[in-house]
């Protein structure tokens, strides 16, 4: 097998790290190349997330001003008090975009950890080759950019937006009428144009991680090299929580994209944020199994290899402690030779910390810590929204109250 990324000649173990990029490929990729709104290193990053957050924006609220539907007049949601479009185009589009920087950065070693830690055998070094190539094949592919742009126009726009995702009042991009809201020209604009870039960019992160989640499966497949007493607790397979730092950043774009929504919500259908909770909570759940979910499939491997390590450890320190009781308890030991000092003690000790290490090891590649950097990175948006049903202070209290 032969292709750029991973030519089937080349010893996968030289490689760089930077071989294995989620982002980095793909026809948006090579469009913006040429562009000059990024770099190989997915560099000029300010200059991409201004060009494209503004050619979604800006035309909006250049049509608005020309229809008058800018600061009020008659509906009820103007332009530039519509806190979802806002939100939405200014801030979690930026946070879509600037997270593929920060995946690229801490996911790009992935694959080559597998080989350092020499986790992959050498008889699966070939398929593991294989491996990362179809997640480069996937990245790369024209036909999936373009059937994700047959469903954001035909689905995500037609259907979602158009019966499920626009306000039921009057406002600056429609108005309710018998057949159907009537769209306005910047209504236009924004069904058309910005929304369909928007559901592109999130989207492609989908279908982004749906690559992720497959490489982790395939590689999973493998009987890989598991040290159940290597001190991360995850039997050598700590690095894989990197990904939870990466995906933050999506994490908290779902997080604003709910608090953009809520907002016009509660601000214009006289609604509250408890009426919400609900939604909250699934959002909340989708968002920790995109970042955690495909983490997943290495439980049974580590499972089985914690188990190998508590019969395996189990049985070596059963001799240890009885040549230890034999020795040092039943008179065995040399009459000239001391206690104090004998290596004995310390090796004693240092069995019992690699037993403590096999029981306390995790099923999982995931530690509490970054469950919860998931859950803070996709409510914090929310909070804000809090003050809507108590004063700052009041919110302050509660917060420290929480974290104390």
């Amino acid at each position: 097998m032969t292709t750029r990324a991973a030519p089937k000649s080349k010893d996968l173990s030289r490689q760089e790290p930077l071989d294995f990029s989620l982002v980095q490929g793909g026809p948006l990729f090579q469009l913006l190349r040429r562009a000059r709104l990024s770099d190989d290193a997915l560099m000029l990053l300010t200059k991409r997330v201004l060009v494209i957050s503004l050619f979604i924006w800006l035309p909006l609220l250049m049509l608005s001003a020309l229809e008058g539907h800018l600061r009020g007049g008659d509906m009820a949601v103007p332009f530039l008090r519509d806190i979802d479009v806002h939100i939405r185009f200014l801030v979690v589009v930026p946070l879509l975009i600037g997270a593929e920087l920060v995946v690229h950065q801490r996911m790009r070693p992935v694959a080559q950890s597998f080989i350092d830690r020499k986790l992959i055998p050498g008889s699966a070094r070939v398929r593991f080759e294989a491996i990362v190539a179809s997640a480069f094949r996937l990245r790369n592919s024209v036909l999936a950019e373009v059937l994700l742009i047959a469903f954001v126009y035909t689905v995500g726009v037609m259907i979602v937006w158009r019966h499920y995702g626009a306000i039921d009042t009057a406002s600056w991009y429609a108005t309710p009428a018998p057949g159907g809201a009537r769209l306005s020209f910047a209504g236009l604009w924004l069904g058309y144009v910005s929304l369909p870039i928007f559901q592109f960019l999130l989207c492609r992160w989908y279908f982004r991680l749906f690559i992720w989640a497959r490489f982790l499966w395939q590689v999973s497949r493998i009987e890989l090299n598991l040290i159940p007493t290597h001190p991360d607790r995850v039997a050598g397979l700590g690095f894989l929580s990197n990904a939870v730092y990466a995906f933050a950043v999506l994490a908290a774009a779902h997080g604003a994209m709910l608090a953009g929504l809520l907002a016009n919500r509660i601000f214009y259908l006289k609604a509250s944020l408890p009426d919400f909770k609900v939604e909250i909570m699934v959002v909340l759940v989708f968002v920790l199994c995109l970042a955690l979910g495909p983490l997943f499939v290495f439980l049974p491997q580590l499972a089985q290899s914690k188990r190998n390590g508590q019969r395996e450890y189990g049985a070596l320190a059963e001799r240890y402690v009885l040549e230890f009781d034999t020795k040092w308890l039943r008179g065995g030991a040399p009459a000239d030779e001391p206690l104090v000092g004998s290596a004995d003690i310390q090796s004693l000790a240092d069995m019992g910390n690699s037993f403590e290490v096999i029981r306390t090891m995790r099923v999982v590649p995931l530690a509490r810590q970054d469950i919860v950097r998931v859950v803070v990175a996709t409510l914090l948006p929310i909070v804000p929204l809090a003050l809507t049903m108590m004063p700052f202070e009041d919110l302050v209290k509660k917060l420290i109250g929480i974290i104390v």
